[in-house]
């Protein structure tokens, strides 16, 4: 019933910064609890970020300072801004989407989508 597309994914060297988008449809997510999980291989799903419907806003430690979650509900549309890139934040990148923020921020999704892949060198 919910279908999300993630982009913007690519390689870049350390230091350098991806901006990633992913877009909603099937529904209005406007009040879901939205936000970006990733995985490397031979590694468990990590949490990265999360974002509420009222902008509430949280994030792993390993990216906090470094990534900037944001979300546009008019367009069902969510962001991450990823700057300071580091070889360890190689991974596909996973968008989700959870009626509870709280859920959401302990790993818990609805919705995920196909991932995009961020490859950091050097």
């Amino acid at each position: 019933q919910v279908q999300l597309v993630e982009s913007g994914g690519g390689l870049v060297q350390a230091g350098g910064s991806l901006r990633l988008s992913c877009a909603a449809s099937g529904r209005t997510l406007s009040t879901y609890a939205m936000g970006w999980f990733r995985q490397a291989p031979g590694k468990e799903r990590e949490f990265v970020a999360a974002i509420s419907w009222s902008g509430s806003r949280t994030y792993a430690d390993s990216v906090k300072g470094r990534f900037t979650i944001s979300r546009d509900n008019a367009k069902n549309t969510v962001y991450l801004q990823m700057d300071s890139l580091k070889p360890e934040d190689t991974a596909v990148y996973y968008c989700a989407a959870h009626s509870s923020f709280s859920a959401l921020r302990a790993g818990m999704d609805d919705y995920w989508g196909q991932g995009t892949q961020v490859t950091v060198s050097s």
